[in-house]
């Protein structure tokens, strides 16, 4: 099959990228390195099905010839970590919501199956759990910028849901919660990444707020996994599904098991939010998936332990 995956030289389509490669497909990514970088997939460059367009998903021409050509659409492009959204909401509004309307309504054009990720920011400050996908959303006012996030991509879920209702356009979409790995850099607020690399340097770990918010970590390589799944299902068009681990652990506990595991003699610092962002920042105290749904469709299951998950990212910045 003719893949293409928007956002695909970031963390999570790079490894995505190498996944449908090694099963024997063609993959073209579309990316505009606004957050995605090269040398997540320069070892990719010499595959002769691997092709690299440098683009926006805002190019209507030319995401309109791409998805023409293509089997099915992976949509992973979209502003994310939190930082970013705080510092750059318009940015995040405006390619999430309107970057995510386009690659729809050129999948409806031309019929082409098209899977959306969404996440777990979706929630809000629903502290209930394990969060089920038909859950109430909880979120603060729409003026703090924290939730234009969660807002956009709500949009984006209405948009896919719609299309798939009203004209049959065969969307699926997912729910990702706190996708960690090697290749994930800790430049936009990205937890486990900021913490290995300070840990490994021996500087202070910057914990933001309490430390007592908890959440559950899944490892890219079980995300791509279940990815893959959904997109070869056909019963998993026009549903959405949660996509994370269930291996609950508080941001403090996080960051003592890195130090405990790197061997760091690193103190931790604890940092208001109004510091690290903004001034009246919101966050959720608690967000665990249930995965009862993907588990029962296509056997989804995570099989990276969160220490093994630490390990790998340890190896990937001591390499690189």
């Amino acid at each position: 099959m003719n893949f293409l995956i928007t956002g695909g030289a970031g963390f999570i389509g790079s490894h995505l990228s190498e996944s449908l490669l090694a099963l024997g497909h063609k993959v073209c990514i579309l990316d505009d390195f606004s957050t995605g970088r090269m040398e997540n997939i320069d070892h990719l460059r010499n595959n002769p099905d691997f092709q690299l367009v440098v683009g926006s998903i805002l190019n209507q021409y030319l995401l309109d010839k791409l998805i023409e050509r293509s089997d099915f659409i992976f949509h992973l492009a979209a502003a994310v970590g939190v930082e970013l959204i705080v510092k750059k909401p318009m940015e995040s509004l405006t390619t999430n919501i309107k970057g995510s309307e386009m690659v729809l309504e050129m999948a409806h054009r031309y019929h082409r199956k098209v899977l959306i990720t969404s996440t777990s920011e979706i929630y809000g400050k629903n502290t209930n759990g394990p969060l089920k996908e038909g859950d109430d959303r909880i979120l603060g006012s729409p003026l703090k910028s924290r939730w234009s996030y969660s807002t956009a991509k709500a949009v984006d879920e209405m948009l896919a849901y719609v299309y798939w209702k009203e004209y049959g356009l065969p969307a699926i979409i997912v729910r990702l919660f706190n996708t960690v790995g090697p290749r994930q850099t800790g430049a936009y607020g990205m937890v486990v990444p900021r913490f290995v690399e300070q840990a490994l340097k021996n500087k202070p770990i910057t914990i933001y707020g309490n430390g007592k918010q908890s959440r559950c970590f899944l490892h890219v390589k079980d995300a791509v996994s279940a990815l893959v799944k959904l997109s070869k299902e056909p019963k998993s068009t026009g549903d959405v599904f949660n996509i994370g681990s269930q291996e609950e652990i508080t941001i403090e506990q996080l960051a003592r098991e890195i130090i405990k595991i790197t061997g760091s003699k690193s103190k931790l610092i604890y940092i208001p939010y109004e510091k690290a962002y903004e001034e009246g920042f919101e966050d959720m105290q608690r967000r665990v998936p249930d995965i009862g749904k993907i588990k029962k469709l296509v056997g989804f299951k995570p099989t990276y332990k969160l220490s093994e998950i630490i390990k790998d990212i340890i190896a990937y910045l001591k390499k690189n």
